[in-house]
């Protein structure tokens, strides 16, 4: 089969074979976003001489505006929820392929306002059935990182905060962002704790973001150093409104699924705040879409 991690940003495909062991990878910058109106000629380019059967597709390529619109599941839900939920689209010039998509997940017992995911479902799908029983948290830092809390296989509660794209319009449209160099540079753990740091303090975020150009009109840090800066008041806010923080006892650890650069920094500010961590890979998503065919497969509907 093949399965397409399909987001708003990247579109990333995966060549597997029965087992679920990934043959090839490719990955394009096509993401959900600027495929509007043509998903059909992207997919047919990007899996060109890759001649398998079954098309398995999760992420925002099932949302609102994607190629078609896949109903969310309300949590708590499992991986049987989630592969019966899966849909067959009809898409001209794929004769010989079956293409499904997956569903995604809905919040609405958590808070006053429902909260979703498109994508983070199929990460988590690799993970349900592998978990030890009790209660656990899993975050998965991105654009729109998500918190969400697995309980007995199922997921029980989803939570976004829009660190990551924050932190994006902050370093490209704003006079935060003119103080410090254009591209990130290394990453600069004395000032990324300071900003941790202050998380914790009074204030408030709104006035936590002005400190960072304070602190450069003082020199208190290197203009090299004020990405760092940010990044750790803006995690270190997200992981204290996070449920770790609002839960007694508290989590000894978090399950921590992205990509490498992003999981470093989350994986730092844990440690920092004596919380343990285990990292997976990015790529969970195509063993997760494994996981779900092979249950809708296997189960009696």
């Amino acid at each position: 089969m093949i399965a397409v991690d399909w987001g708003t940003s990247s579109l990333r495909l995966y060549r597997l074979d029965a087992t679920g062991m990934v043959l090839g990878r490719r990955r394009s910058e096509s993401g959900a976003l600027i495929s509007k109106g043509r998903f059909d000629k992207v997919l047919s380019g990007e899996i060109a001489g890759w001649d398998d059967p079954l098309v398995l597709m999760c992420g925002m390529v099932g949302g609102r505006g994607g190629w078609h619109e896949m109903p969310y599941l309300d949590c708590p839900a499992g991986n049987g929820e989630l592969a019966q939920g899966m849909r067959r689209i009809a898409a001209e010039g794929f004769d010989g392929r079956e293409l499904w998509i997956v569903p995604g997940l809905r919040d609405t017992a958590s808070d006053a306002v429902p909260d979703v995911m498109r994508g983070e479902e199929t990460q988590l799908a690799a993970l349900l059935d592998t978990l030890p029983g009790g209660s656990h948290l899993v975050c998965l830092p991105g654009t729109h990182s998500k918190w969400a809390t697995v309980r007995e296989g199922r997921i029980r509660r989803i939570t976004t905060a829009m660190t990551g794209e924050l932190y994006a319009v902050l370093r490209e449209h704003s006079i935060l962002g003119q103080l410090m160099p254009a591209v990130d540079t290394r990453f600069d753990a004395y000032a990324f704790d300071a900003g941790l740091k202050r998380s914790a303090q009074a204030g408030g975020l709104l006035h936590h973001l002005f400190g960072v150009r304070t602190s450069s009109l003082f020199r208190k840090f290197a203009d090299e150093a004020l990405p760092s800066y940010l990044s750790g008041i803006l995690i270190g806010h997200e992981i204290r409104a996070s449920e770790l923080f609002s839960r007694s006892p508290r989590p000894a650890q978090v399950h921590l699924i992205g990509n490498e650069r992003l999981l470093a920094s989350y994986a730092h500010a844990l440690t920092a705040l004596g919380i343990g961590v285990q990292r997976h890979p990015e790529d969970l998503a195509a063993r997760g879409l494994h996981a779900l065919w092979s249950r809708r497969t296997h189960e009696p509907r």
